[in-house]
């Protein structure tokens, strides 16, 4: 694994570990106030929410603040993450890190249904897939419902061509965690993109199902977002873009907008990172133009 992709992982495992524990353990309470019972349920659920932990045979216990882990897991990265996210952990002096690495270790099997953790990752993977859509220039075009099942995303609703059909599809299979991408998105017949209105309001009266309702909401939510395009929102979009696509390592790229034209500047490992990076922005509200000379690898 190379160190790169590494401390990738580790900074977005403790930032998930951050703001998991909803900012405890950040200023505020004192370690003398915190119990090491409340030490142990922070890590505990820190390991649960993280991908690369949450499968894995890990105790914690916790004593005096020093924190003793033991287990075993597949790799020196799991071992070393699972020690970083108890060190950012408010009240914990030490770590006695004795977990075993063994590369033939298979998890246990997990319970019938999807866990805890499962589930706030699906959510974040269909958070992070409606985002991206509605931040595209396509966006007032869409009217898409996403859902998420064990890493597996489904695109339903309508598309008003096969650009923007093409463009959800990529997005969220660029994005982190997604196994496999259904893009059962309609493409509009040509002449028919007035007649959605219409039919919204009929079909919901007879009919409100979840998907109508999330049609709507991404109409409404990308209509209003054209409304306040800036340079800021541009910049903030891209970089946003980056953090939730896979093969582009956005804390390496700079992003700056003046007037909608955006300056790429940075290091990235290929041109294909670089294209995609360019591709990415180009899709986004608002851009008129990339600059990539600056990027560079």
């Amino acid at each position: 694994m190379n160190t790169k992709f590494r401390k990738l992982i580790i900074a977005s495992g403790v930032a998930l570990a951050l703001g998991a524990t909803g900012g405890t353990f950040a200023q505020g309470t004192g370690s003398a106030d915190v119990s090491d019972a409340r030490l142990e349920a922070q890590i505990s659920t820190t390991y649960a929410l993280s991908p690369h932990l949450q499968a894995r045979n890990i105790t914690v216990s916790v004593q005096d603040g020093t924190v003793s882990l033991t287990g075993v897991v597949p790799e020196d990265i799991n071992k070393e993450l699972a020690e970083q996210f108890a060190l950012s952990v408010e009240g914990v002096t030490e770590v006695d890190n004795q977990l075993v690495i063994d590369a033939d270790y298979t998890p246990p099997e997990a319970a019938e249904g999807p866990s805890f953790g499962d589930r706030v990752t699906d959510a974040t993977i269909t958070a992070a897939v409606k985002s991206k859509l509605m931040w595209t220039r396509h966006a007032e075009g869409l009217a898409t419902e996403v859902s998420t099942e064990s890493g597996n995303v489904t695109l339903e609703g309508t598309a008003e061509s096969q650009e923007a059909k093409d463009l959800a599809e990529r997005l969220a299979t660029t994005t982190p965690g997604v196994v496999s991408v259904d893009n059962q998105l309609q493409v509009k017949e040509p002449g028919t993109a007035q007649e959605p209105d219409t039919a919204k309001e009929s079909d919901t009266a007879k009919e409100p199902g979840a998907g109508e309702a999330a049609m709507d909401k991404t109409r409404e939510v990308a209509a209003d977002t054209g409304e306040f395009i800036t340079d800021l929102w541009i910049t903030t979009k891209a970089k946003s873009t980056f953090m939730w696509s896979d093969g582009v390592s956005g804390s390496d790229i700079s992003v700056t907008t003046d007037d909608g034209i955006v300056e790429l500047s940075g290091k990235v490992d290929s041109e294909a990172e670089r294209e995609l990076a360019v591709e990415l922005v180009e899709e986004l509200r608002g851009v008129k133009s990339v600059d990539a000379a600056g990027l560079t690898f």
